[in-house]
């Protein structure tokens, strides 16, 4: 049974089986279960059954022989028949009898135990039920639809309420569903065709969304990878091949795509959520339409869009085929589509969060089936209660400080269907999110009060190049890191007077610059060729030490934070990356 179709009962959507009891003045429960199915592909050994299918028998209570994914039991179907009319509630011990004939009815107050939470974290949406014996069945219900597998490791082992989150969110090319065959490549293993990375601030005050272009060369990491037998095989890594075959090729699974994302980035990831075809149709059905505009008319072949300029409220297969487009849009290439797509998310969490979503129960129960379903997570929050605290973390977040961004890429000379990573653009950017640093404008007035109370040591005069000496240590960089700025800085940037001694006394999380007062020039000069900040700079008498020509030399530092020679360290400037970038709240329109 196709995604659209689980967890109806006799081709009843799941919205409508929640009966309003005119005695009580609630909702209650008249449900079957529903057999989810994943986006995945499941791990196998050399010569074992397909990646993607599932495995065999299930054993008692719901768990599936030798498998990794885990799935809370659902309770058996009632295979009584339903009475044509809803039941009056049982009194509870010690409560009144019924009042006498002719004495007016109290109309009961509605439970305030009964709490609807809701959550948008980049293309899901999901909530949680409960209060009641009908929402605690609810409750186990959605258990049952959600669907994880193992992070093997490549996570931090889960979020945590005291610190920033960051969320991979990818959308696989896999067809499972009805009538998605007839997209493209109906054989796909499940590739990771749309990646975000969803960084939530510490405070919550703001959250970036990072597109990862899936046809950008990357380096893939070996993965050990946990089978369906409970072994651990590790998957070798490739050299130089597109993002996208970090899921589903070779049997690989969305830990591996974890992996590659903090090799490439170095940012730690705590969770992963993947969807398939289906969880556009089934979401942007669910909210009952998805607000996008364009600015000239669509008739994509390929992608089966057929729209007029202007705005439209689309769902389901239209829904899809919007996403999908990428030929009829920009130059025609995937860097084009994930403008579409980051516009309809923008637009489906504007709906979600909309008072015409939140007080409508039929459109949240209708969320609350369509997310879960969608959904193949990790295991770190293969439940709805982890799912239902990861959500109130995200949904602090006010849409108009959701920024979405994308990985500066420019064209393959060498192959014009790839892309490669603008490497200094892109370090910023990465630097950025590692540090937790808003790209909204949240925080402009402190942001650019503190920008001009540091900027005041970088104004002033400039040593030549050729005059300034400098001695660089280690100090928690990469191994050969001193080396590589030392020739970086001789024999392309001119400052002939360096010297590089080795390791630090000890590591520092942050480059720095230590120079005495009189040297201020020469800290101005190599600021401006490094791209340090007016932070990394530390004045102080007695700061220079003597260089090996007995003349005194600056201490440079490079910490934990170094990138890489040539790479800009003041990436605390947000407003000032050169990266494409538009917040949640917008309304854009597709040119």
């Amino acid at each position: 049974m196709d995604a659209q179709g689980r967890g109806r009962a006799d081709d009843i959507d799941p919205a409508d089986q929640w009966v309003l009891n005119p005695d009580t003045g609630e909702y209650e429960l008249r449900l079957a279960p529903s057999a989810p199915q994943s986006a995945v592909p499941r791990p196998r050994k050399a010569g074992g059954p397909d990646a993607g299918a599932r495995s065999g028998a299930r054993q008692p209570g719901g768990a599936q022989a030798g498998g990794t994914r885990t799935r809370s039991a659902t309770a058996a179907p009632d295979t009584r028949e339903a009475p044509d009319t809803v039941p009056g509630p049982r009194r509870r011990r010690g409560a009144p009898a019924e009042p006498p004939p002719g004495r007016r009815r109290t109309k009961p107050k509605k439970s305030k135990g009964k709490k609807v939470l809701v959550w948008t974290g980049g293309t899901l949406a999901f909530l949680l039920v409960g209060g009641s014996t009908a929402g605690y069945l609810y409750y186990q219900h959605l258990n049952g639809n959600i669907t994880s597998v193992s992070d093997d490791g490549a996570g931090t082992g889960g979020f945590s309420k005291d610190r920033a989150i960051n969320v991979l969110v990818i959308g696989t090319d896999k067809r499972t569903g009805e009538g998605n065959d007839g997209y493209g490549d109906s054989d796909s293993v499940g590739h990771a065709d749309t990646t975000i990375l969803l960084h939530v601030s510490k405070d919550r005050s703001n959250a970036t969304a990072m597109s990862i272009p899936r046809d950008m060369i990357v380096d893939i990491p070996d993965c050990p990878t946990t089978q369906e037998d409970g072994t651990t095989v590790t998957i070798p890594g490739t050299a130089q091949t597109r993002f996208n075959n970090s899921l589903g090729q070779d049997n690989r699974t969305p830990s591996c795509t974890m992996r590659t994302i903090t090799e490439l980035t170095g940012i730690e990831v705590d969770h992963f959520m993947v969807a398939d075809f289906n969880a556009v149709k089934t979401l942007s059905t669910a909210v009952g339409g998805v607000t996008v505009c364009l600015e000239k008319d669509i008739d994509d072949k390929k992608s089966k869009l057929k729209l007029a300029a202007g705005e439209h409220s689309i769902q389901g297969e239209d829904a899809l085929a919007f996403v999908r487009t990428r030929y009829s849009v920009g130059f025609g290439s995937d860097l084009s589509r994930i403008g579409l797509q980051q516009q309809f998310l923008s637009s489906l969490m504007r709906q979600v969060k909309s008072d015409d979503t939140l007080t409508n129960p039929k459109k949240l129960l209708a969320l609350a089936e369509a997310g879960t379903k969608a959904l193949t997570v990790d295991s770190k929050i293969g439940d709805i209660q982890k799912l239902a605290g990861l959500a109130q973390e995200i949904g602090k977040v006010n849409t108009k400080n959701l920024t979405f961004t994308t990985v500066p890429v420019y064209d393959n000379p060498d192959d014009k269907n790839t892309v490669l990573m603008t490497e200094g653009k892109a370090q910023q950017l990465f630097r950025t999110v590692r540090g937790d640093v808003s790209l909204t404008e949240v925080k402009k007035k402190e942001a650019e009060a503190a920008k001009k109370k540091e900027a005041a040591k970088l104004e002033g005069a400039r040593a030549d190049a050729a005059d300034v000496r400098v001695d660089i240590y280690n100090g928690g960089a990469e191994s050969g890191a001193a080396q590589e700025t030392l020739l970086w800085l001789q024999t392309e940037q001119g400052v002939t007077k360096s010297s590089q001694l080795g390791n630090a006394s000890a590591d520092v999380a942050r480059t720095t610059l230590a120079y005495d007062p009189d040297q201020a020039d020469q800290a101005r000069k190599l600021a401006d060729l490094m791209g340090l900040s007016a932070s990394a700079l530390k004045p102080a008498e007695g700061a220079s030490e003597t260089n090996s020509q007995g003349l005194p030399a600056m201490v440079l530092t490079l910490g934990k934070d170094f990138a890489g020679a040539g790479v800009p360290l003041d990436g605390s400037a947000a407003a000032d990356l050169d990266v494409e970038k538009n917040t949640a709240d917008q309304q854009v329109c597709a040119a």
